[in-house]
């Protein structure tokens, strides 16, 4: 068997590949080296992450960009919709909590100065409306107390408003940001922002005691496509000319799996040449998740190597 030292530093390599593979290397720069110690606790939580999405199945965080404002007369209209027309508390950037249809009024005449001028209708986008869930049984109070704390990392510089929904059965956290900062930077967020904000907000959760993941799909062996909201509209309304696809099919995606596939097997692989019991109990369970990924997706049974790994690690007991 491997010795713990070797074991920590390929768990962190492949780890790191399956988990964060946003992160790019620069090439022109000496990357800095661990330490024994700052591998060890690296190793450490991606195991933690490795037993939460394949023996725990923890519960997916959800943030989601569920449109923005051109102008003023889209914002406020979006203010009155989250607040309730005022009925809702609403707390700013500074920790202020402000009620009722003249705190919305305020909110709204504060964003359209507060910067560089918003016209009643814009070309661009001038706020962005975000949307942070966890699955129901969640404390609304830890998802509000968790959601500040996202706000305040993720969107410091820029004004937004927060409001909690607890009066339906899947507690939710409803921000509206200005899109322009104090500093006259834009946010514009992307897929790879998205991914960070996940991130950032199962990271808010776990703190507050909360087992939250926040791992892409490819990692869990899924597939599936979300229609965006101007096409759930238009079926609903009956416009909706071609059909849309369920899972997703593109070379990008099945690189994706193929990617993840790669490094959960070689995660298997070191788990289970490892001295410590507690390893190849957790090698065992990443092979029964490659099963399942083969056994749900027939693009990876191309992958033979990958395959046969698994189907073994998957049979142990």
């Amino acid at each position: 068997m491997s010795e713990p030292h070797d074991i920590d530093g390929v768990l962190v390599q492949w780890g790191d590949r399956l988990f964060y593979p946003g992160n790019r290397i620069v090439k022109d720069r000496a990357q800095p080296r661990l330490t024994a110690i700052a591998t060890r606790a690296r190793a450490a939580f991606l195991r933690a992450r490795i037993a939460a999405t394949v023996v725990r199945r923890a519960p997916q965080v959800m943030v989601k960009v569920t449109g923005g404002g051109r102008g003023m007369q889209a914002i406020t209209a979006h203010l009155r919709y989250i607040s309730k027309n005022g009925r809702l508390p609403m707390e700013n950037e500074r920790g202020e909590i402000e009620q009722g249809k003249a705190a919305v009024r305020d909110v709204a005449e504060e964003w359209r100065f507060g910067g560089s001028l918003i016209p009643e209708v814009s070309h661009r986008r001038e706020a962005h409306n975000i949307l942070l869930s966890m699955p129901r049984g969640l404390d609304p109070a830890i998802l509000q107390c968790a959601a500040r704390e996202f706000a305040q990392t993720e969107l410091a510089g820029h004004k937004y408003v927060m409001v909690l929904h607890d009066h339906q059965a899947n507690p939710h956290v409803h921000l509206s940001v200005r899109a322009e900062s104090r500093d006259g930077r834009r946010l514009n967020p992307r897929k790879a922002d998205l991914q960070r904000w996940r991130e950032t907000f199962a990271e808010k959760l776990r703190g507050w005691g909360i087992e939250a993941e926040a791992s892409r799909q490819a990692v869990r062996g899924e597939s599936r496509n979300y229609p965006p909201l101007w096409r759930l509209k238009a079926k609903e309304e009956g416009r909706e000319r071609k059909p849309f696809a369920p899972r997703k099919s593109g070379a990008r995606a099945a690189a994706s799996r193929e990617q993840a596939a790669e490094a959960w097997s070689r995660l298997a692989a070191v788990l289970s040449a490892s001295p410590d019991r507690a390893d190849r109990e957790l090698a065992v369970a990443v092979g029964r998740h490659l099963v399942r990924q083969h056994e749900q997706n027939p693009l990876l049974r191309q992958i033979v190597p990958v395959q046969a790994h698994a189907r073994d690690m998957g049979r142990q007991r």
